[in-house]
């Protein structure tokens, strides 16, 4: 079984692309949405204790007042890292134990440079789209405004640091050729 990573800055169409490969019965791991789930759950304890209860006063993580924080924060960035991270680890590696009969499996995440877990794949995939329509679809998306947008992107790694680790890179300007770009990728890994 051979480990693909998929990854993308955020608004790149990451997420819209491996619904696509989701599609074709590609076994896909969502770094970002387990993350996100664990927060809810196994990790709500942590995140009280180390940034306060205020995050969970309706019960349910406040995802704005958390980005809020640690956008703002780097330490505090870091902190949140270093809580999500291994626990998303140790859910990938259940993960791989139930799919280790298929080719490949497909890894998503945002920030899987940034992390060092590209280290762990076989090959990564990264998404790239220009810049303004990164910031449109994340205002469209998720009703956010511009300036919060921005400090989301520049946390993470600009594109022209993430090519050159890359294996395979698809330009996400139309979405119909972005798709045919994957597919044509995903048809070379399952022959091989």
């Amino acid at each position: 079984m051979k480990i693909i990573g998929l990854t993308g800055g955020i608004g790149s169409g990451k997420s819209t692309l491996l619904k696509f490969i989701q599609q074709n019965g590609i076994p896909c791991f969502e770094s970002d949405k387990v993350g996100k789930e664990l927060l809810d759950t196994q990790l709500k304890k942590d995140v009280i204790n180390s940034f306060g209860s205020f995050l969970y006063e309706t019960g349910k993580l406040d995802r704005n007042k958390l980005a809020e924080l640690v956008f703002n924060d780097s330490g505090a960035l870091n902190k949140l890292n270093n809580i999500v991270h291994p626990a998303v680890g140790r859910v990938f590696e259940k993960f791989k134990v139930k799919k280790r009969d298929n080719p490949i499996i497909i890894k998503e995440s945002a920030i899987l440079f940034e992390t060092g877990i590209y280290k762990n794949c076989d090959l990564v995939i990264l998404i790239c789209a220009p810049l303004e329509d990164r910031i449109l679809r994340v205002i469209h998306r998720d009703g956010s405004n511009r300036e919060a947008v921005l400090k989301r992107i520049v946390k993470q790694w600009d594109d022209i640091k993430k090519r050159p680790l890359a294996n395979f890179i698809i330009e996400n300007n139309k979405l119909e050729i972005a798709k045919y770009q994957l597919e044509k990728i995903l048809t070379k890994l399952l022959i091989h």
